[in-house]
């Protein structure tokens, strides 16, 4: 996403050989986001998406990659990974790990209509079934652990209001989190990010999810409260469009029906998920990282996504 560590074609000359691609024709850094480095690669072959892995360890890696290979195989629309003629999913490059995966066609809709959220809905649904029985097993990194670490880190840079907002649902999530219909969610591997950004479309028509470098195992409905946030929602407001919401969760109970223990969740777990990403935000403000074209992500909309969340009830989840 940002370039933290920069890359030349010279550099990748005679790093490419060990992969079946020929010869680096062309590498473009990715400017957004805030965790990896990720360039457009052509090659012989075709174009590809390399990525400098800047947080992630050797021994996380598989996960994430193994998820993709697994999901891919099952038909849902991910990019492979390319493995090297030995077998590995992840290399080494300028001392860090790094994978080159395929380059999905289309481009990212940021102004989606029910049409995009409908089949948004439908893919996650199938996803989460086609990952039941992946075998590798990883927490979500950005789970309630990781928020009872980020939370001490940022409440004393906080004005009163705010900190206070902070404590109180945290509070909430806590206790929520110990109860025994928490305990019962449906649960596997989870996206954990899918914004508008870190999806494809051609048209109407959904050409792949990307970007499962924060993927975990955690509840399906979390995976699908931090969809819901970003696709059904007014960017300025954080106000949820029904028609879109109503789109997004009608598709996804059509193929993966809900559970009572969902439906009582619902409402919370919408907070949750303003939670977490408001909490990464302050994270990422507060305790910057050097890149170049690294851009941080504004905390405010997600204190007024959670904000939102608690005042106005949303659309229940699909009978």
């Amino acid at each position: 996403m940002a370039v933290f560590t920069a890359v030349s074609l010279d550099d990748l000359t005679p790093w490419i050989e060990q992969f079946p691609l020929g010869k680096a024709t062309a590498l473009q850094g990715i400017a957004s986001g805030i965790e990896n480095s990720n360039f457009f690669l052509s090659t012989d072959s075709g174009e590809y998406v390399l990525t400098i892995f800047e947080t992630l360890s050797f021994a996380q890696l598989p996960f994430y990659l193994e998820l993709m290979r697994h999901l891919a195989e099952r038909g849902v629309l991910v990019p492979a990974p390319v493995a090297t003629r030995d077998g590995a999913l992840v290399t080494d490059l300028h001392g860090k790990p790094t994978a080159i995966v395929s380059k999905l066609e289309g481009r990212s809709q940021m102004a989606p209509r029910p049409v995009h959220c409908a089949a948004v809905g439908a893919m996650l649904a199938r996803m989460h079934l086609a990952a039941r029985d992946f075998p590798l097993q990883q927490p979500n990194l950005r789970g309630l652990v990781w928020w009872t670490w980020a939370t001490p880190q940022v409440l004393p840079l906080m004005d009163d209001d705010s900190a206070e907002l902070l404590r109180s649902e945290m509070r909430l999530q806590m206790e929520i989190a110990a109860g025994a219909d928490y305990a019962a969610l449906p649960n596997g591997p989870v996206h954990a990010d899918l914004f508008r950004n870190n999806v494809m479309f051609d048209g109407e028509r959904l050409t792949g999810f990307f970007d499962f470098y924060f993927a975990g195992c955690d509840t399906w409905l979390f995976d699908l409260a931090v969809t819901v946030n970003d696709w059904c929602v007014d960017v300025d407001s954080g106000v949820l469009d029904e028609t879109r919401v109503r789109a997004m969760l009608d598709a996804y109970h059509a193929v993966r029906p809900f559970t009572d223990q969902e439906r009582r969740l619902w409402q919370p777990m919408l907070r949750a998920a303003a939670l977490r990403f408001w909490l990464s935000r302050l994270v990422d403000l507060h305790q910057p990282r050097e890149a170049q074209l690294l851009t941080p992500h504004d905390p405010t909309h997600f204190e007024r996504i959670l904000r939102e969340r608690i005042l106005v009830k949303a659309p229940e989840l699909t009978q």
